[in-house]
């Protein structure tokens, strides 16, 4: 089992359980609610545990190393740039937490570091000799034959000298702009150049176009694969690049910058205009991280710092290449079965196999998905089927990353080009995908579909189409609604549900919504559906309390919810006290958890669980037993402040007895008994992985066996 990271004493002393006096604890209390930053620290450790596990196929175990880089990378662009600027304002607010911004900073780059020292480590004395045994060789400098180093020198002189540009270090050339988490190398140079000038340092800038491994081609049919680091190809012949001149050293190093956009969306004329002028400038934020190689001089490591506007303690050194999420790269070139996971085609319920209309089906009963282990085909189908339906008289959907070559966009040009009244509402400011989608606007404008924005200060988040189809002489609607995107490759991954009804109050609940969203007017009373940011709070919480209710009365009570993160306050305050009634509460949180289950008086009734595995858990479901009546609603939000206070998010309800009755087994039964994936979380703040005696139970492979073909 990977080690738990140490926590400083300040951690330490917030996640101290204080023992029950005779008074019932208080709920609001700053040490019962853990840090959100820190939690998201743990879920990379959970993520990278991955690494460690001996049943995970070893090409897989090393994307876990990838995906647990590239999530940390995230993690210092946005969550740390914003507690730095907190920290810079020197504002002192604390979170429900208590923990103050600049100590909070200091233990996040502690941890951060720790959790980075064991990424090399995992790499190089773990995941290295594996792939070693198994053919798969990443060789270093010293171990290359003459013949390989001629083949990568003529490789280099080739293939990367040609797109590269050396910037010498002087008065006229001064340090340059870095792009943000670009390989960059720096290079200490002697000797006098063809100017006169004696220089002492050069930087070279590596192009994303440059692939960061290469495989050495083999001159037989040997099933080993050889395959190098650009870094060291660069540090092997960087001495072309300056003829005459004598290399000292070479040192590859990294800037992680602040990513998170700065945009006043109340004083924007043009949204689409604005966020362009903004994207510019992403690569060049404030620096926040330096990671260097191991073995870099205290000299060179000083003037990178000062360059970078950095101090040590923002300094990262690793023992190996500094860009650890390119090594995914390795699926691609090694592409050995036996390595990976096994393919799966997801299933397709027999009555919406192709060749059936799916409007006639779902005009008969509702039908409930499950991605990845069913299609997504279905829900494409239906956009299709209803662009070439002359009885269709108009579309909406929401779009908020959906994949800049997605079959849905084409069908959504189809229906706008065949005359139907098509509307996306495009949400511009979906994180790292700003640029595909107003490139996704633009061409959904110029096919004549009306595109409309979102309201400003709320991300449109809710996962939405509305189908309207004349029926003789009355107008039916067939709706879609999910928890994840309209994103087909997402679907392969992403675990979430999709709910495909003509429930005429659901389609009268949607097409308001939208009706919110494209034009004006106060909040309207929706049948059935919970929606964010007018009601959503409000009926969790109710639904939270009448829980607590019941309990008190005799009832029991019974709450399972499943969701990526649970943050905010008021619902940790409504579950703590729920708890303190007698309702049984079981969460499955995948990533961030500021909850604190298990404390006696307070949240001894809670147990929060954490499912890692082969697919991404994101799904959202909550359950209510309610007195028997197993009330179970799918949503698009997670249980934060954001999703319900600042973004439009749609919660549904399953209604149909045998979706009800397949969802509670699939989340009661199939989630809660897994013994294979899941991690606890503890009174601590700590996780423990779930370890099972005899044969463990994954409810991911469960669902494959039982939902796939």
């Amino acid at each position: 089992m990977l080690k738990t990271i140490a926590m400083s004493k300040t951690t330490a002393d917030q996640n101290k359980v204080v023992p029950l006096s005779n008074a019932p604890r208080r709920v609001s209390d700053s040490a019962n609610f853990l840090n959100r930053e820190l939690s998201i620290l743990q879920f990379n450790q959970r993520v990278l545990a991955q690494s460690l596990d001996n049943s995970i196929p070893l090409l897989e175990r090393v994307r876990y190393l990838s995906i647990c880089s590239n999530n940390l990378d995230e993690f210092f662009e946005v969550r740390v740039a914003g507690l730095r600027h907190v920290v810079e304002r020197r504002e002192s607010a604390t979170g429900p937490d208590g923990c103050s911004p600049s100590e909070l900073l200091k233990q996040v780059y502690d941890q951060a570091r720790q959790l980075v020292h064991e990424q090399y480590r995992l790499l190089n004395d773990v995941l290295m000799p594996a792939l070693s045994d198994e053919k798969v060789f990443l060789p270093t400098r010293d171990q290359w034959s003459e013949s390989e180093l001629e083949w990568v020198r003529t490789y280099f002189r080739r293939q990367v000298a040609p797109v590269i540009t050396p910037i010498s270090l002087d008065l006229t050339h001064p340090f340059p702009r870095l792009v943000n988490k670009s390989l960059h190398f720096l290079l200490r140079i002697d000797g006098i150049d063809a100017f006169g000038r004696d220089l002492n340092y050069a930087v070279l800038h590596m192009p994303r176009s440059l692939s960061r491994l290469v495989e050495m081609p083999s001159d037989d049919d040997s099933p080993s694969h050889r395959v190098l680091l650009l870094s060291d190809i660069v540090q092997e012949c960087a001495e072309d690049l300056f003829p005459g001149m004598q290399i000292k050293g070479c040192y590859q190093f990294r800037l992680t910058r602040d990513s998170d956009l700065m945009l006043d969306e109340f004083e924007a004329e043009d949204l689409a205009m604005v966020l362009q002028k903004e994207l510019s400038s992403r690569d060049f934020g404030a620096s926040v991280r330096l990671e260097v190689s191991a073995g870099c001089p205290k000299k060179v490591i000083n003037f990178l710092l000062q360059k970078c506007g950095l101090t040590e303690s923002e300094l990262f050194e690793v023992d190996g290449p500094v860009n650890l999420n390119r090594l995914e790269q390795l699926l691609d070139i090694v592409n050995r079965a036996d390595l990976a996971y096994e393919g799966f085609t997801p299933g397709v319920p027999s009555d919406l196999e192709r060749g059936n209309s799916l409007i006639a089906r779902i005009a008969e009963r509702d039908y409930l998905l499950h991605h990845p282990y069913e299609s997504f085909w279905p829900v494409v189908e239906l956009v299709r089927e209803a662009a070439a339906d002359p009885q269709v008289l108009a579309i909406q959907q929401t779009l908020y990353r959906s994949g800049a070559d997605s079959p849905i966009v084409e069908a959504l040009i189809d229906a706008a080009r065949a005359g139907k009244e098509v509307t996306a509402v495009i949400e511009l400011r979906a994180r790292f995908d700003e640029a595909e989608n107003l490139m996704l606007a633009q061409r959904l404008q110029d096919a004549g579909v009306l595109v409309v924005y979102g309201v400003v200060g709320y991300k449109t988040h809710a996962k939405m189409m509305l189908v309207v189809r004349r029926e003789k002489k009355k107008l039916k609607r067939y709706v879609h609604l999910g928890t994840g995107n309209y994103h087909m490759a997402n679907a392969r991954v992403y675990t979430d549900y999709s709910l495909l009804t003509s429930s005429k109050p659901i389609g009268e609940d949607v097409q308001r919504v939208f009706q919110q969203l494209t034009g004006m007017g106060t909040v309207t009373k929706l049948h059935q559906m919970w929606t964010a940011p007018f009601t959503l709070r409000d009926r969790l919480l109710r639904a939270i309390r009448r829980e607590a209710k019941h309990a008190k009365e005799g009832g029991g009570g019974h709450i399972v919810a499943k969701m990526n993160s649970l943050t905010d306050p008021s619902i940790i305050e409504a579950l703590y006290g729920a708890s303190q009634a007698g309702v049984k509460i079981d969460l499955l949180v995948r990533g961030v958890c500021c909850l604190r289950p298990g404390v006696k008086g307070l949240s001894e009734n809670i147990t929060v669980r954490s499912i890692v595995g082969r697919f991404l858990e994101h799904s959202r479901v909550y359950y209510f037993a309610d007195s028997g009546e197993d009330r179970l609603y799918c949503s698009s939000a997670d249980l934060m402040e954001r999703n319900l206070d600042r973004r439009v998010e749609a919660c549904f309800p399953i209604l149909q007895d045998d979706l009800k009755a397949r969802l509670k087994s699939e989340l009661l039964v199939d989630y809660l008994s897994d013994t294979g994936l899941s991690w606890t979380l503890l009174p601590s703040g700590q996780y423990e992985r779930h370890t099972a005696r005899g044969a463990p139970r994954k409810v991911q492979e469960r669902l494959l066996k039982a939902l796939g073909r």
